[in-house]
């Protein structure tokens, strides 16, 4: 068994586990998972210029909010001192988030139920 206390011992199993690569990440986004993973997928595994002018003249909603995203993390790497020309994009992924649920009335009062989606978006880039 570790010695030490508890918290030392999350604090050093933590960091040997850290993810170093520079990252963005937006939560509570109001585009379904399926509507971002359409955008997503064009941009993965491409350099950083290319994947921009993709989401630049790409027409869906959620390339918009993608590509603010991808420019948030492009800022993420420079403040870490990588330089935007050699990074492409490792990874990006959303994942399901929390569904709003509305009601919107129908003939007869009755009552249907509007289900409002929300994913969380992640954009991770590295070196070549």
């Amino acid at each position: 068994m570790a010695k030490g206390h508890r918290s030392q011992i999350k604090k050093a199993r933590n960091a040997e586990n850290r993810e170093t690569r520079p990252s963005a990440k937006l939560s509570y986004a109001r585009v379904s998972v399926q509507k971002a993973c359409f955008v997503l997928d064009a941009i993965r595994g491409k350099d950083v210029q290319t994947a921009l002018a993709i989401l630049a003249y790409n027409p869906r909603y959620a390339s918009s909010i993608i590509e603010k995203l991808l420019k948030s993390a492009i800022a993420n790497a420079e403040y870490k001192g990588l330089s935007a020309d050699n990074l492409y994009i490792a990874e990006c992924f959303a994942n399901k988030g929390p569904t709003m649920k509305r009601i919107r009335p129908r003939a007869q009062g009755r009552a249907y139920r509007i289900e409002k989606r929300t994913s969380h978006i992640t954009i991770v880039l590295d070196e070549k």
